[in-house]
């Protein structure tokens, strides 16, 4: 028998969500004891109201902004980097031409490259989306090339000989079998998403929360600086939750598929 929902979550959460609030009662209370300027931390009350007074500039233009920055470059990600994953699979040459390229864009410090989409792009989106775009899809490229790379070799041949084609056999067997490689991939893409469109708007924005941030750290008000940190850290983990979501569905229907 199934346990209810509410018991499972808890079951496993309860441990974190004990930690989480212990912790913000020690915050709460090392502040309240002048331990801790707020100016440099403020207390979990004093964010949840700048958060429930700016809520309208928070939650309308900011929130909309950055949203729409990580919607956009996470979808760029997965379209350009399923194709160039499988493109290096099916093609040796590409993988070898292409994929010193793809680890060498990741050594290159974001905070150099900003000012660079600025020239190109202006205080566009599209400056932040490149910055959301360069950060996040290199999981994507790296966790589905090893995904399709772990199909058996000597048994794609053989239903290669039995008359399957090469198509066939990659979306019979070498795509279920990268599935969860690619999850694992989205699931880390997601998050660094949220961090490229910070960056993004931290170095050259005029709307974001990144932006927003910034704009409040430069006029220490630390307590809408943080409540816009929270939104952050939130977003990230309601997206990256939704993406859990979505692997556990498609995997269980193409685990029942299996069965039949």
């Amino acid at each position: 028998m199934r346990k209810p929902l509410i018991k499972q979550w808890l079951s496993h959460y309860g441990l974190f969500i004990l930690l989480l609030i212990s912790m913000l009662l020690i915050w709460q209370w090392i502040v309240h004891l002048g331990l801790v300027p707020p100016y440099i931390l403020p207390s979990p009350s004093s964010i949840g109201r700048a958060l429930l007074e700016d809520s309208q500039l928070l939650l309308g233009k900011h929130l909309l902004a950055t949203l729409k920055e990580v919607a956009v470059g996470f979808l760029l990600s997965i379209t350009f980097g399923i194709a160039l994953a499988a493109g290096m699979h099916a093609f040796r040459i590409l993988e070898k031409a292409l994929y010193p390229f793809v680890v060498i864009s990741q050594t290159i410090p974001l905070i150099a490259l900003s000012p660079i989409f600025i020239m190109w792009f202006g205080y566009t989106i599209w400056s932040k989306v490149a910055v959301v775009f360069l950060t996040s899809f290199f999981p994507i490229v790296v966790n589905t090339y090893d995904g399709l790379r772990k199909s058996d070799h000597e048994y794609n041949e053989l239903l290669l000989t039995m008359g399957a084609t090469r198509w066939g056999v990659f979306r019979k067997i070498q795509i279920p079998i990268a599935l969860p490689a690619f999850f694992s991939g989205l699931k880390l893409s997601i998050v660094y998403c949220v961090v490229g469109a910070t960056i993004g708007e931290w170095l050259g924005g005029s709307e974001g929360l990144g932006y927003y941030s910034r704009r409040m750290s430069s006029n220490l008000n630390a307590d809408s600086m943080f409540a816009s940190v929270f939104l952050l850290s939130l977003i990230g983990i309601l997206l990256f939750a939704a993406i859990v979501l979505l692997e556990k569905k498609i995997l269980k229907k193409r685990g029942r598929k299996n069965d039949h």
